[in-house]
Protein backbone atom coordinates (compact mmCIF):
# COMPACT_ATOMS: atom_id res chain seq x y z
CA UNK A 1 0.00 0.00 0.00
CA UNK A 2 2.89 2.37 1.19
CA UNK A 3 4.45 1.63 -3.03
CA UNK A 4 1.23 2.55 -4.19
CA UNK A 5 0.93 5.57 -2.26
CA UNK A 6 4.14 6.87 -2.62
CA UNK A 7 3.77 5.82 -6.59
CA UNK A 8 0.64 8.00 -7.22
CA UNK A 9 2.74 10.78 -5.15
CA UNK A 10 5.31 10.32 -7.64
CA UNK A 11 3.13 10.51 -10.35
CA UNK A 12 1.52 13.88 -9.35
CA UNK A 13 4.56 15.59 -8.70
CA UNK A 14 5.34 14.73 -12.17
CA UNK A 15 2.00 15.94 -13.41
CA UNK A 16 2.01 18.89 -11.59
CA UNK A 17 5.80 19.96 -12.46
CA UNK A 18 4.74 19.51 -16.03
CA UNK A 19 1.90 21.80 -15.79
CA UNK A 20 3.66 24.95 -14.08
CA UNK A 21 7.19 24.15 -16.06
CA UNK A 22 5.12 24.21 -19.73
CA UNK A 23 5.36 27.98 -20.43
CA UNK A 24 9.37 28.02 -19.59
CA UNK A 25 9.74 24.60 -21.53
CA UNK A 26 7.44 26.25 -24.84
CA UNK A 27 8.46 29.57 -24.59
CA UNK A 28 12.32 29.49 -24.14
CA UNK A 29 13.13 33.40 -23.18
CA UNK A 30 16.01 32.62 -21.59
CA UNK A 31 18.23 31.17 -24.49
CA UNK A 32 16.65 33.60 -27.14
CA UNK A 33 17.08 36.90 -24.89
CA UNK A 34 20.16 37.90 -27.06
CA UNK A 35 20.91 38.05 -30.73
CA UNK A 36 24.43 36.31 -32.27
CA UNK A 37 24.47 38.44 -35.11
CA UNK A 38 24.50 41.91 -36.44
CA UNK A 39 21.59 42.89 -38.00
CA UNK A 40 21.69 43.78 -41.59
CA UNK A 41 22.43 47.60 -42.75
CA UNK A 42 19.38 49.16 -43.32
CA UNK A 43 17.25 47.80 -40.47
CA UNK A 44 14.15 49.51 -39.78
CA UNK A 45 13.20 49.30 -36.32
CA UNK A 46 9.75 48.72 -35.53
CA UNK A 47 7.00 49.24 -32.72
CA UNK A 48 3.64 47.89 -32.06
CA UNK A 49 1.49 48.40 -29.28
CA UNK A 50 -0.74 45.13 -28.51
CA UNK A 51 -4.63 45.48 -27.51
CA UNK A 52 -3.41 45.52 -23.45
CA UNK A 53 -0.82 47.77 -24.01
CA UNK A 54 2.28 45.53 -24.40
CA UNK A 55 4.74 47.10 -26.59
CA UNK A 56 6.09 44.82 -29.55
CA UNK A 57 9.42 45.00 -31.04
CA UNK A 58 10.67 44.19 -34.37
CA UNK A 59 12.57 44.63 -37.41
CA UNK A 60 12.06 45.58 -41.44
CA UNK A 61 14.56 45.15 -44.20
CA UNK A 62 13.85 46.64 -47.48
CA UNK A 63 13.95 44.85 -50.54
CA UNK A 64 17.13 45.32 -52.73
CA UNK A 65 15.50 46.95 -56.08
CA UNK A 66 11.67 45.78 -56.47
CA UNK A 67 10.10 43.54 -53.91
CA UNK A 68 8.87 40.48 -55.35
CA UNK A 69 6.47 40.73 -51.86
CA UNK A 70 6.46 41.02 -47.78
CA UNK A 71 7.78 38.12 -45.75
CA UNK A 72 6.65 37.86 -42.07
CA UNK A 73 8.46 35.37 -40.31
CA UNK A 74 7.59 33.62 -37.13
CA UNK A 75 10.89 32.31 -35.16
CA UNK A 76 11.22 29.33 -33.27
CA UNK A 77 10.87 29.70 -29.82
CA UNK A 78 14.80 29.36 -28.68
CA UNK A 79 15.38 32.09 -31.57
CA UNK A 80 16.20 35.59 -30.92
CA UNK A 81 14.30 37.69 -33.79
CA UNK A 82 16.71 39.70 -34.78
CA UNK A 83 18.98 36.31 -35.79
CA UNK A 84 16.09 35.41 -37.55
CA UNK A 85 16.01 38.64 -39.48
CA UNK A 86 19.32 38.37 -40.24
CA UNK A 87 19.50 34.68 -41.52
CA UNK A 88 16.53 35.35 -43.77
CA UNK A 89 17.81 38.67 -45.04
CA UNK A 90 21.34 36.98 -46.17
CA UNK A 91 19.52 34.48 -48.20
CA UNK A 92 16.01 36.63 -49.65
CA UNK A 93 17.29 39.67 -50.82
CA UNK A 94 14.24 40.85 -53.33
CA UNK A 95 11.75 40.78 -50.99
CA UNK A 96 10.41 42.91 -47.97
CA UNK A 97 11.03 41.10 -44.36
CA UNK A 98 9.51 41.64 -41.14
CA UNK A 99 10.32 39.57 -37.97
CA UNK A 100 9.25 40.78 -34.53
CA UNK A 101 9.94 39.38 -31.30
CA UNK A 102 7.72 37.83 -29.67
CA UNK A 103 5.05 38.92 -26.78
CA UNK A 104 7.33 38.71 -23.34
CA UNK A 105 10.65 37.90 -25.57
CA UNK A 106 13.06 41.07 -24.62
CA UNK A 107 12.80 44.00 -26.26
CA UNK A 108 9.07 43.10 -26.27
CA UNK A 109 6.87 43.55 -23.46
CA UNK A 110 4.16 41.11 -21.40
CA UNK A 111 4.01 37.57 -21.17
CA UNK A 112 4.32 34.96 -24.11
CA UNK A 113 1.26 32.58 -24.83
CA UNK A 114 -0.58 30.85 -27.36
CA UNK A 115 -3.76 33.48 -27.56
CA UNK A 116 -0.96 36.59 -27.44
CA UNK A 117 1.12 35.45 -30.37
CA UNK A 118 -1.83 34.52 -32.26
CA UNK A 119 -3.37 37.71 -31.72
CA UNK A 120 0.33 39.77 -32.28
CA UNK A 121 0.62 37.86 -35.38
CA UNK A 122 -2.92 39.50 -36.84
CA UNK A 123 -1.40 42.96 -35.79
CA UNK A 124 1.47 42.79 -37.05
CA UNK A 125 -0.05 41.71 -40.75
CA UNK A 126 -2.83 43.86 -40.17
CA UNK A 127 -0.28 46.81 -39.74
CA UNK A 128 2.56 45.68 -42.03
CA UNK A 129 0.05 44.99 -44.98
CA UNK A 130 -2.03 48.58 -44.49
CA UNK A 131 1.18 50.65 -44.26
CA UNK A 132 3.40 48.94 -47.29
CA UNK A 133 0.20 47.36 -49.43
CA UNK A 134 2.94 44.68 -50.79
CA UNK A 135 1.61 42.98 -53.82
CA UNK A 136 1.82 39.69 -52.12
CA UNK A 137 2.08 38.33 -48.58
CA UNK A 138 4.13 35.35 -46.99
CA UNK A 139 4.32 33.99 -43.82
CA UNK A 140 7.45 32.18 -43.08
CA UNK A 141 7.28 30.15 -39.91
CA UNK A 142 10.02 28.14 -38.39
CA UNK A 143 9.60 25.09 -35.84
CA UNK A 144 6.90 27.28 -33.15
CA UNK A 145 6.80 29.74 -35.74
CA UNK A 146 5.41 26.85 -37.93
CA UNK A 147 2.31 27.01 -35.29
CA UNK A 148 2.14 30.72 -35.47
CA UNK A 149 1.90 31.03 -39.57
CA UNK A 150 -0.24 28.33 -39.86
CA UNK A 151 -2.55 30.19 -37.75
CA UNK A 152 -2.40 33.48 -39.28
CA UNK A 153 -2.82 31.53 -42.83
CA UNK A 154 -5.67 30.41 -41.84
CA UNK A 155 -7.27 34.10 -40.52
CA UNK A 156 -5.91 36.36 -43.46
CA UNK A 157 -5.59 35.65 -47.01
CA UNK A 158 -1.86 35.02 -47.31
CA UNK A 159 -0.48 34.08 -51.23
CA UNK A 160 1.21 31.19 -49.25
CA UNK A 161 3.35 30.23 -46.45
CA UNK A 162 6.73 28.00 -45.90
CA UNK A 163 6.98 25.76 -42.71
CA UNK A 164 9.90 24.68 -41.69
CA UNK A 165 10.04 21.55 -39.16
CA UNK A 166 6.15 21.81 -38.51
CA UNK A 167 3.73 20.22 -36.20
CA UNK A 168 0.94 19.06 -36.21
CA UNK A 169 0.59 20.81 -33.02
CA UNK A 170 2.51 20.56 -29.40
CA UNK A 171 -0.51 18.80 -28.31
CA UNK A 172 0.21 15.59 -29.95
CA UNK A 173 4.61 16.35 -29.54
CA UNK A 174 3.88 16.71 -25.94
CA UNK A 175 1.42 13.23 -25.85
CA UNK A 176 4.29 11.52 -27.76
CA UNK A 177 6.82 12.47 -25.68
CA UNK A 178 5.16 12.18 -22.04
CA UNK A 179 2.27 9.04 -23.18
CA UNK A 180 1.45 8.89 -19.24
CA UNK A 181 0.29 12.23 -18.89
CA UNK A 182 -2.99 13.60 -19.56
CA UNK A 183 -1.65 16.42 -21.91
CA UNK A 184 -4.79 17.17 -23.46
CA UNK A 185 -6.10 18.54 -20.08
CA UNK A 186 -2.93 20.36 -19.19
CA UNK A 187 -1.69 21.65 -21.79
CA UNK A 188 -2.25 25.66 -22.09
CA UNK A 189 -0.40 26.18 -25.36
CA UNK A 190 -1.47 23.25 -28.07
CA UNK A 191 -0.63 25.44 -31.19
CA UNK A 192 -3.15 22.94 -33.44
CA UNK A 193 -1.89 24.35 -36.98
CA UNK A 194 -4.01 21.18 -38.86
CA UNK A 195 -6.76 22.08 -36.92
CA UNK A 196 -5.92 25.85 -38.08
CA UNK A 197 -5.21 25.04 -41.78
CA UNK A 198 -8.15 22.36 -42.12
CA UNK A 199 -9.96 23.28 -45.41
CA UNK A 200 -7.55 26.20 -45.92
CA UNK A 201 -6.23 26.08 -49.59
CA UNK A 202 -3.17 28.09 -48.90
CA UNK A 203 0.07 27.43 -50.84
CA UNK A 204 2.37 25.70 -48.30
CA UNK A 205 5.95 24.98 -48.74
CA UNK A 206 7.41 22.43 -45.98
CA UNK A 207 11.10 21.65 -45.05
CA UNK A 208 12.61 19.31 -42.65
CA UNK A 209 15.13 17.85 -41.32
CA UNK A 210 16.33 14.30 -41.83
CA UNK A 211 16.97 13.54 -38.01
CA UNK A 212 15.06 15.80 -36.08
CA UNK A 213 14.54 15.12 -32.31
CA UNK A 214 12.46 17.71 -30.96
CA UNK A 215 9.49 17.39 -33.91
CA UNK A 216 9.21 13.62 -34.51
CA UNK A 217 8.98 13.27 -38.03
CA UNK A 218 5.34 11.55 -37.46
CA UNK A 219 4.12 14.69 -36.45
CA UNK A 220 5.35 16.82 -39.15
CA UNK A 221 3.91 14.09 -41.40
CA UNK A 222 0.66 14.29 -40.00
CA UNK A 223 0.68 17.96 -40.79
CA UNK A 224 1.41 17.52 -44.57
CA UNK A 225 -1.19 15.12 -44.91
CA UNK A 226 -3.83 17.74 -43.72
CA UNK A 227 -1.94 20.79 -46.59
CA UNK A 228 -4.92 21.40 -49.49
CA UNK A 229 -2.05 22.95 -51.05
CA UNK A 230 1.26 21.48 -50.72
CA UNK A 231 3.62 23.10 -53.33
CA UNK A 232 6.97 21.52 -52.11
CA UNK A 233 8.16 19.55 -49.22
CA UNK A 234 11.74 18.61 -49.12
CA UNK A 235 14.15 16.93 -46.45
CA UNK A 236 17.66 18.42 -45.59
CA UNK A 237 19.89 15.24 -45.17
CA UNK A 238 22.17 14.96 -42.37
CA UNK A 239 19.98 17.90 -40.40
CA UNK A 240 19.01 18.08 -36.97
CA UNK A 241 15.92 20.58 -35.83
CA UNK A 242 18.30 23.06 -34.32
CA UNK A 243 21.34 22.42 -37.11
CA UNK A 244 19.51 22.76 -40.57
CA UNK A 245 20.28 26.32 -40.25
CA UNK A 246 23.35 25.74 -40.91
CA UNK A 247 23.01 23.90 -43.97
CA UNK A 248 24.33 25.05 -47.27
CA UNK A 249 21.01 23.33 -48.48
CA UNK A 250 18.22 25.66 -46.70
CA UNK A 251 19.59 28.61 -48.64
CA UNK A 252 18.86 27.16 -51.98
CA UNK A 253 15.46 26.10 -51.00
CA UNK A 254 14.52 28.90 -49.19
CA UNK A 255 15.19 30.84 -52.36
CA UNK A 256 12.80 27.57 -54.27
CA UNK A 257 9.92 27.77 -52.03
CA UNK A 258 9.52 31.04 -52.39
CA UNK A 259 9.55 30.73 -56.31
CA UNK A 260 6.71 28.30 -56.09
CA UNK A 261 4.70 30.25 -53.86
CA UNK A 262 4.90 33.19 -55.95
CA UNK A 263 4.09 30.26 -59.25
CA UNK A 264 1.08 29.59 -57.36
CA UNK A 265 -0.07 33.06 -56.22
CA UNK A 266 0.00 34.52 -59.84
CA UNK A 267 -1.40 31.28 -61.31
CA UNK A 268 -4.49 31.85 -58.51
CA UNK A 269 -4.15 35.50 -59.11
CA UNK A 270 -3.56 36.11 -55.50
CA UNK A 271 -2.96 39.11 -53.93
CA UNK A 272 -2.92 39.88 -50.11
CA UNK A 273 -4.99 42.83 -48.61
CA UNK A 274 -5.31 43.88 -45.32
CA UNK A 275 -7.18 42.07 -42.30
Amino acid sequence: MNLILGGVALYGILVGGLYLLQDSMIFRRDIAAKGSYPLPSGNERLELRAANGDRLVGNLVRATGRSRGLVIGFSGNAWNADDCTTFLAHRLKDVDIVVFHYRGYTPSEGRPSEAALFEDALLIHDTMVKGMAPERTYAFGFSLGSGVAAYLAAQRPLAGQLLVTPFDSIEAVAASRYMVVPVRYLLKHPFRSTQHLADKAVPTAVILASDDRIVPRERSERLIEALVDPVMVETIPESTHGGIYDMEMIDGLLRTALDRLEARALANGTVAAAG
